[in-house]
């Protein structure tokens, strides 16, 4: 089949790699792109969030199958326009989007659903953020309700600090939800959904703070790993009938069936697991590090769940290997990262055993690359454990040249070293969402 990917960055890039490597796919192309997808298929320039351009131009290339990598097209529609033409679509309908559009619908769905969340409040104004901080106790969590490329949440003792960023939020015409916070480590899981039925995707952990030992602002990801060792028996079947096939069956029952990556941001409390967030697309950093390690062909797991004909019997078969992705960010990344320094070592990297590289913000020019983004690369290594993968990815890393960039160390370290335990449950997990 013909697949066309959407999106410029790193998660798009890995994506690519992996329908390359599907012997039922014969060609790709690219909607967006960046300099590394250039090197591996034909890219085209697009407005990715014009449903009526990116469908001319899947028409155009006879797609068989068209994936929708970001957000931003999603909750534009893009998959309606696409599916109203006839052409099958890996990624939700704008309406299913709204998952992760809104903070707040995804919590009413999971009210719904009676799926485990944190306690939350809905504010528009200072006064009722105000209220909700001192209800739910520090450190507090404050959530941009829209789309924030990952970067929307503060977690904060300082209550001046979350008001802050909630007052930003309204500045920009928005609201903000208010969460209680969940002790506990964070897990990533992709379940695949063809709008009736769900296949798991093997579990991983990202690194959303700036800097090591989890300092710094939020980021939209500087790394992930992949096994977990540290995740109790049973935990991907309790997520799939908790979570997923609850939140898969709500949203059919709604009339807007979910087709496409659900990403799920669990907590591992005392109480249970808990959703700290839903998102319509696989999470970037972890897709780098989750489909190094896939060996079931992509392409033809996303033309299942595009035609509803999702086999949950058949088990998708994974690399006894552990993947560890490291991000590679420009200076001043998050806030106004530096863009236009040559980027180079990166074949030095990839000379590295166990290693390759996915691009995310960079961009070909003069026969340069040239950092064009935030997150500007992904270094991602593959080991026999942890602690073997992290020795590659950092070799990798080292290679790789570019002026005042910047990058975490201790991606996978604690897990590597045996550190991570989850807490011990402390009875029945009930089921808690927003307040009414």
């Amino acid at each position: 089949m013909k697949v066309l990917v959407i999106g410029p960055g790193g998660r798009e890039h890995a994506i690519i790699r992996s329908l390359l490597s599907d012997p039922y796919v014969r060609e790709v192309h690219a909607a967006g792109g960046n300099a590394g997808i250039a090197q591996l298929v034909e890219t085209h320039a697009v407005a990715t969030d014009d449903p009526a351009a990116v469908t001319e131009l899947a028409q155009q290339l006879e797609s068989d199958l068209v994936v929708i990598g970001p957000e931003a097209p999603l909750v534009a529609g893009v998959a309606d326009a696409l599916r109203k033409a006839g052409i099958a679509v890996f990624g939700p309908s704008r309406a299913a989007a709204e998952l992760e559009g809104s903070k707040t619908f995804a919590k009413q769905v999971m009210a719904a659903a009676n799926v485990p969340t944190a306690m939350c409040r809905v504010a528009t104004t200072g006064e009722e953020v105000a209220e909700a901080l001192d209800a739910f106790g520090a450190p507090h969590v404050v959530k941009d309700d829209g789309l924030a490329a990952g970067k929307g949440v503060v977690v904060t003792s300082d209550g001046d600090e979350a008001l802050a960023h909630a007052q930003a939020c309204f500045d920009a015409g928005g609201s903000v939800v208010v969460e209680e916070y969940l002790e506990g480590p964070e897990v990533s899981l992709f379940a695949i959904c063809d709008g009736r039925k769900a296949v798991p995707m093997a579990p991983a952990q990202d690194f959303k703070r700036i800097y090591d030992d989890d300092a710094g602002p939020n980021t939209g990801g500087m790394g992930a790993y992949t096994p977990l060792p540290w995740v109790p028996s049973g935990f991907v079947d309790e997520v799939m009938e908790r979570v997923v096939q609850p939140v898969i069956d709500e949203m059919a029952g709604r009339g807007t069936p979910f087709i496409g990556v659900l990403y799920c941001g669990l907590a591992l409390t005392s109480r249970g697991v808990r959703v700290i967030e839903f998102n319509v697309r696989f999470g970037d950093p972890e897709t780098q590090a989750v489909l190094a390690r896939l060996k079931t062909p992509l392409g033809g797991l996303m033309m299942e769940a595009a035609k509803g004909e999702l086999d949950t019997n058949e088990q998708l078969t994974w690399s006894s290997q552990s993947a560890v992705a490291v991000v590679v960010a420009a200076e001043n990344y998050p806030d106004s990262p530096r863009k236009g320094d040559p980027v180079t070592g990166l074949d030095a990297a990839e000379a590295v055993d166990g290693v390759h590289v996915i691009h995310a913000g960079t961009k070909l020019a003069e026969g340069r690359i040239l950092s064009a983004g935030g997150r500007v690369l992904t270094v991602v290594g593959l080991g026999p454990d942890l602690e073997q993968a992290r020795r590659r990815v950092y070799d990798g890393v080292g290679q790789v040249r570019m002026e005042r960039s910047q990058y975490r160390t201790d991606i996978a370290a604690r897990a590597a070293r045996g550190e991570i335990t989850p807490p011990q449950r402390t009875g029945a997990l009930p089921v808690i969402g927003a307040e009414s």
